[in-house]
């Protein structure tokens, strides 16, 4: 299977300016990440807040270059440091927001956003953009009548299926996905999930996959990392990870997440009533 996206010890540094009281320092935010995702697949990557996920995904989009560390896109490297990011580039990776309504423009009509990276990246016709669009909220079970619409309009869950499809307009070979269903509720999470997985089929996509909810990356993940201050503790499939997790770290990760099924919750409340 081909390897859409390889990271080979990447690290991300962040220089913090000192003060009158405080001296200047280094902020290790990655700490030497190594990872692949293969085509077609999901990478979940989990840990509590702060613990660098979203720093990998800036390094992955390429907003943010790797302080140190070599990052593969198929099969070729990517320096934005000393290459031009060119359209052809952009094009293979996109992302999707935790919060849909501080990415998409409110004074833009959803036409005009789902039209805008083919006007920056491509030389399509008005005729074309339109049509694409059009076909697009379709594919993330919208209607064409939303097309000259608001954001304001839309509800939460909706406005992440347009941020999906804004995402998938120039049909890219990999999607970060950063806390894409934690903002929604459970009902409209499992919507959004099962979307996600049919575009996946559909478009042979491949995801990396940023949460800390385990019970959503137990059903979405094809392979799990989880991260704990910087540095990747556990990689391995999803099955090995969940059922014989090996660091300390994962196994308190896992302890510390509450089970919905009946079972626990009887447990549960069992625990109380004694204590």
């Amino acid at each position: 299977m081909t390897k859409v996206l390889e990271a080979k010890n990447l690290v991300r540094d962040y220089h913090v300016p000192g003060s009158l009281f405080k001296p200047a320092r280094t902020v290790h935010a990655v700490k030497g990440v190594s990872f692949s995702v293969e085509q077609g697949k999901t990478l979940a990557i989990v840990g509590e807040s702060g613990c660098g996920k979203s720093t990998l995904a800036r390094m992955v989009t390429m907003i943010d270059a790797p302080t140190a560390g070599e990052m593969l896109i198929d099969g070729e490297t990517v320096d934005i440091t000393r290459q031009a990011m060119t359209p052809k580039l952009r094009r293979k990776v996109q992302i999707v927001f935790q919060n849909p309504y501080g990415t998409l423009n409110p004074r833009k009509k959803i036409g005009d956003i789902l039209g805008e990276p083919l006007i920056i990246n491509t030389s399509m016709s008005a005729a074309d953009r339109k049509d694409k669009a059009m076909a697009m909220l379709k594919k993330v079970g919208l209607e064409e009548k939303h097309y000259a619409r608001y954001p304001h309009m839309f509800s939460g869950g909706q406005r992440q299926r347009i941020a999906i499809a804004r995402a998938l307009m120039l049909n890219p070979r990999l999607l970060v996905l950063d806390e894409p269903v934690s903002a929604l509720d459970l009902s409209v999470q499992a919507q959004v999930l099962n979307l996600l997985a049919d575009l996946q089929d559909e478009f042979s996509l491949t995801y990396v996959f940023i949460s800390h909810d385990l019970s959503v990356v137990r059903y979405i993940a094809d392979e799990v990392m989880v991260m704990y201050y910087g540095e990747a503790v556990e990689y391995g499939t999803r099955d090995a990870v969940f059922s014989d997790p090996q660091h300390a770290y994962t196994k308190t990760l896992f302890a510390a997440t509450p089970r919905a099924d009946v079972e626990s919750i009887k447990a549960r409340l069992a625990r109380k009533s004694a204590a």
